[in-house]
């Protein structure tokens, strides 16, 4: 592919990465807990694996065309964020060696990132709708091999991201547990506001 067109991508795809939304929401919280960024980001990157993958097979047009399909994906993917935001708000993310040593496994965090990012609906039709905007059928590489290109590129700007915002959340609020508490009060709230917002839209939209 043109080194130009790869420009052009991730010019796009950093402007939609670093925009706040679900995955940010999840790497703060993540960040405010010991050891708990690489899991949560390695989960949230995992999700984007598994629609890259799909991506290349071609089936994300199929899943994308079908409203059924949609819904019931965004069905899940909001009652999910709903449910973790509530979670939580109930037990915000501290400091304190005792929550650190209560708090959940890095199986359990990572595999909370897969669900936020694998059961996103947004995370679909921005494969749908952006990469075939940067592929070209007539070039020289298969429509496959630019795919998982774009789709290696979209992860590991995320993976940066994601990192980059978990760890500054963390180094940030370490020092201030009062804030630390507000802002995964905050993220909490954002996961439920992005639920129940995919929820409205899905429900009026369709």
């Amino acid at each position: 592919m043109a080194l130009t067109t790869l420009a052009a991508f991730l010019a796009v795809d950093l402007l939609l990465v670093f925009t706040p939304g679900a995955d940010w929401a999840y790497a703060i919280s993540a960040g405010l807990r010991d050891r708990s960024v690489v899991p949560a980001v390695a989960g949230l990157i995992a999700g984007y694996v598994g629609y890259t993958l799909l991506a290349v097979a071609g089936l994300v047009v199929i899943v994308a065309s079908s409203a059924t399909v949609l819904t019931a994906l965004t069905v899940a993917g909001a009652g999910y964020l709903v449910w973790l935001g509530c979670g939580v708000l109930r037990q915000p993310a501290t400091l304190t060696a005792s929550e650190e040593a209560m708090g959940s496994s890095r199986l359990q965090i990572m595999l909370k990132g897969v669900g936020i990012s694998g059961l996103n609906p947004k995370a679909l039709l921005l494969y749908f709708s952006l990469f075939p905007q940067f592929i070209d059928p007539a070039h020289g590489w298969p429509v496959a091999a630019q795919t998982g290109l774009l789709g290696t590129l979209h992860m590991t700007a995320c993976a940066l991201v994601y990192l980059g915002v978990g760890v500054l959340a963390r180094t940030v609020l370490k020092t201030r547990p009062g804030a630390a508490r507000a802002v995964t009060r905050v993220s909490g709230a954002m996961m439920i506001a992005i639920g129940v917002f995919l929820l409205v839209e899905r429900i009026v939209g369709g």
